[in-house]
């Protein structure tokens, strides 16, 4: 039987520049597949153009790149991947894994969830209205093994949890588009972030439904701020300092618990991230991070 080799990736959503707490996932995810020997590839989830300023792409890249953190392959931008997500819905729609909901989330809200149009038994709803695409999720006690956090047990339920695919706007969403890419780009291994980890059981059975097995998952904690909560842009978190990218790497080795030594001090970014590869131990990574 052979194995596949470690292919990783680092996706973030160009919603502004990185922040620590970026940096810290984007090195977990690159030292997690440098010690396997794998592939680490970088993808630019760019679904959404109300939120992604003009130049967050472009600082995002900068910043990897001088923080010696390369793609093994040309950069993916999802951006000019919409046929692709258009055919993976077509797919879900003709064997009844998806369908359009014109609900509102007022709608859904007043109905415990449930559907006042009929739309996942696909009855005649309002064709004036415009309509979303939903995944119809099926009844599950979703059991998987966090490569950090150990046993993990989700549940869904059908039609109460359905994700949208496709949103009223016209936007492909997150939850298709990153499950079509990782089949696509042959991922057998995905770090990120905790705040992610309830999505889970939801994109396990759209890989299932896509004829594809799902990777294996490394939830590392998120980083927070003094008053608790994620560093992102909504919480202001400063920009990283691309001009002290060593000092970046050390910290973000310490936020994960790696014990870089003293002698790494002035170290080049290229011998911070050979000795965080060669060092790398997951199980170092503390649970909870601030």
């Amino acid at each position: 039987m052979t194995v596949a080799r470690y292919r990783g990736r680092f996706a973030p959503s160009p919603t502004g520049p990185l922040h620590f707490g970026s940096l810290v996932a984007a090195v977990a995810s690159y030292l997690e597949a440098r010690s396997h020997n794998g592939q680490w590839l970088i993808r630019i989830e760019d679904l959404d153009p109300l939120r992604e300023p003009a130049e967050a792409t472009g600082q995002i890249l900068n910043s990897l790149e001088a923080h010696g953190l390369f793609s093994d392959e040309p950069v993916r931008f999802q951006s000019r991947r919409h046929e692709a997500y258009q055919s993976a819905i077509e797919l879900l729609m003709s064997t009844g894994d998806a369908y359009r909901c014109v609900c509102s989330r007022k709608e859904l809200q007043q109905h415990g969830g449930r559907h006042p149009h009929g739309c996942r038994d696909r009855q005649a709803g309002p064709t004036d209205r415009p309509s979303a695409v939903r995944f119809a999720l099926t009844d599950e006690h979703n059991h998987w093994q966090d490569l950090l956090l150990g046993p993990q047990h989700q549940t869904v339920s059908a039609e109460l949890d359905d994700p949208v695919i496709l949103r009223k706007e016209g936007f492909y969403a997150y939850q298709l588009a990153v499950v079509v890419d990782d089949i696509h780009q042959g991922i057998t291994d995905v770090v990120r972030g905790s705040d992610l980890l309830d999505m889970t059981a939801q994109q396990t059975q759209i890989y299932r439904a896509l004829g594809a097995t799902p990777p294996r998952w490394l939830h590392v904690p998120v980083i927070v701020n003094e008053q608790g909560q994620k560093l992102s842009k909504q919480t202001h978190a400063p920009a990283l300092n691309d001009d002290k990218p060593a000092d970046n790497l050390i910290q973000a080795l310490v936020a994960l618990g790696q014990r870089p030594p003293a002698s790494l001090a002035g170290a080049s970014v290229d011998s911070i991230l050979d000795w965080g590869a060669s060092h790398w131990r997951r199980e170092a990574i503390h649970l909870t991070s601030g």
